[in-house]
């Protein structure tokens, strides 16, 4: 009997350990939750989506609302991707989320009827002309008018009297559908994929590229973060490891395939920033999309953060070295 008892004492014993190990392992009995915001930030997410990991639930949402999926008591992302700004302002302090990396690096090109391409040669050429901005006071405008004071080249923000300045870039605010030849403004600054649209449609032409006026690689548009209690996990490292395939991902994806992909996790009834009709390759290309690990982009986020608030105070805020996972 005593023998009997000691051999069930050490069955259970040994259940109990590897029923311990196995916790300790800790990821695979999870489901964690991953937004986007629709557009460009969302291209980042196809390949993680496109290899069928169960532990990993996708969500495609509008961008109007990302915030509040990384907000108040108990935030419901496990993995964001949202504007590096609004991460900074939010998430700065590293106590509820860490940057994992930067996934965008731009999507804002210009367009013309009959102006010339704008380089860093002669960026200059645009004092006394208007340039109607998509989003002139969010991230698109505020890094135009830093690309600007990078290039010590005064601009103006024409009021609603419409006064122009002969002695500055005339910025001018409007929506991506007042993006025409006869929009009365001398160029526009457009998203893809409004941009490729626009030039397909009417006369409208490519005429230069903010993110190559704005530096080699672009600028750092939008991050990914994940939980501060994920980090070091299997779970996080597999994220990472899925955000560094993105690029090779798209680079040769079909669009079809790209647009069904992310129109699986889309929030149902949200318009698609990315449709059949207006995803090509180019544009994919255009959206700038790459991986960077916060380790290897940690002084360009500080210093694109710094050239927001040099614009506009609030438009972003300085973050704690621990916001950065470096791992």
């Amino acid at each position: 009997m005593k023998k009997l008892l000691r051999f069930a004492s050490a069955a259970l014993c040994g259940a109990f350990l590897l029923t311990a190990a196995a916790c300790a392992g800790g990821d695979s009995d999870e489901t964690y939750s991953v937004y986007a915001p629709d557009g460009a930030p969302a291209l980042a997410l196809t390949y993680a989506i496109s290899e069928e990991d169960e532990d990993f639930a996708y969500h495609v949402v509008d961008s109007s609302t990302i915030q509040t999926y990384v907000t108040g008591e108990t935030p419901q992302a496990d993995f964001c991707i949202l504007p590096v700004n609004l991460a900074s302002k939010l998430l700065g302090n590293g106590s509820a989320y860490r940057m994992l990396g930067t996934v965008t690096h731009g999507n804002l090109y210009f367009l013309t009827v009959n102006g010339e391409a704008l380089t860093s040669d002669n960026l200059s050429s645009l004092v006394g002309k208007t340039v109607g901005v998509v989003q002139l006071a969010n991230v698109p405008g505020l890094t135009l008018q830093a690309v600007l004071n990078d290039y010590e080249i005064a601009y103006s923000v024409v009021g609603n009297d419409g006064a122009l300045r002969d002695d500055a870039v005339n910025l001018k605010a409007l929506d991506a559908s007042a993006v025409t030849p006869a929009g009365g403004c001398d160029y526009y600054l457009c998203p893809e994929p409004a941009a490729s649209t626009k030039t397909a449609k009417t006369s409208l032409v490519f005429a230069g590229d903010l993110q190559e006026l704005y530096g080699e690689g672009g600028y750092p548009q939008a991050v990914i973060v994940a939980k501060s209690s994920l980090v070091g996990t299997d779970a996080c490292d597999r994220m990472i490891s899925y955000m560094q395939g993105s690029a090779d991902y798209l680079a040769s994806a079909k669009a079809d395939t790209v647009v069904s992909l992310l129109g699986g996790k889309r929030t149902e009834g949200l318009t698609p920033s990315f449709t059949a009709e207006n995803l090509t390759a180019e544009v994919i290309a255009n959206c700038s999309v790459s991986f960077v690990k916060s380790a290897d982009c940690k002084a360009e986020v500080n210093a694109f953060l710094e050239k927001l608030m040099t614009v506009k105070a609030d438009a972003a805020s300085a973050v704690s070295d621990e916001f950065y996972y470096l791992g």
